[in-house]
């Protein structure tokens, strides 16, 4: 499917530029120029959108104005307009209209874009932006088309189904905004061609194994022989699959179920 298809009902206008902001790109290199991530360059420009994840104007009504696209994320986003005439981008929900009124408040009616705490939220509804702490803005389920699914209240926290079926105890007093994150059409779309991928500042890969050894721990060898290690590895030399990445081994006793291995989505 091609993108234009899914563009239709979004504002044609340039962003606010009060809301917008010029980042300089990088391209995968590091404070002495230094090519640290692989397959980076290139591109069209673009502005970020400074998205109010936090949404921190408690129990003031907010009015959608529009919805337009960001080409930061996967998802739309949505312009409101709160009751002091002050406008801020949030990320929009499945079901939202132009013209419809959200709020932050700790405790709303239960319908798609409003944010409150997740202890007054029912069981069975789903939540998206939601809250690591309870002063904190949101961080996670963000993603086009991802919700997690409250399961029951315990205590002063609340068990969330993550959209990786993981199921994870959360503080009852951190926020989250009721629905699912816009565009869940996102994983149908076809890049079409290699130009695209180009514009978004993806350069071209390359198989380890066609290189040579001096480039990367898997080349070398004649013909297709393989990586001749005993399992793979970084250009770096470091182990590649089956390492430990998860740091915050503290949060591991909020976790009530891990998520299922070899899952396919």
């Amino acid at each position: 499917m091609k993108v234009a298809k899914f563009k239709r009902h979004l504002s044609k206008k340039r962003p606010q530029p009060s809301l917008t902001l010029a980042i300089r790109e990088r391209a995968g290199r590091n404070n002495e120029g230094k090519l640290t991530v692989r397959h980076r360059g290139g591109g069209v420009k673009r502005l970020y959108r400074i998205i109010n994840f936090g949404q921190e104007k408690i129990n003031m009504p907010a009015t959608i104005k529009d919805f337009e696209y960001d080409p930061n994320r996967t998802s739309y986003i949505a312009l409101v307009e709160y009751a002091d005439k002050t406008k801020a981008y949030v990320l929009a929900a499945q079901g939202l209209k132009k013209g419809d009124m959200v709020i932050v408040a700790e405790s709303a009616e239960t319908k798609p874009g409003n944010r409150m705490k997740i202890k007054n939220i029912p069981v069975g509804t789903d939540v998206f932006n939601i809250g690591i702490q309870p002063d904190s803005k949101g961080g996670l389920v963000r993603s086009a088309g991802s919700a997690a699914k409250v399961l029951a209240h315990e205590g002063e926290h609340v068990h969330l189904q993550m959209p990786s079926k993981e199921i994870r105890k959360i503080d009852g007093d951190c926020f989250a905004t009721v629905g699912a994150v816009s565009f869940p059409e996102h994983r149908f779309i076809k890049v079409g061609k290699a130009g695209n991928t180009r514009l978004k500042r993806r350069r071209p890969q390359v198989r380890g194994l066609a290189m040579s050894p001096k480039d990367h721990p898997h080349g070398g060898g004649e013909g297709r022989s393989g990586i001749g290690f005993s399992g793979p590895k970084t250009p770096w030399g470091k182990p590649a699959l089956g390492v430990k990445t998860r740091r915050r081994k503290h949060t591991n006793t909020f976790i009530i179920k891990r998520r299922p291995k070899g899952r396919k989505s």
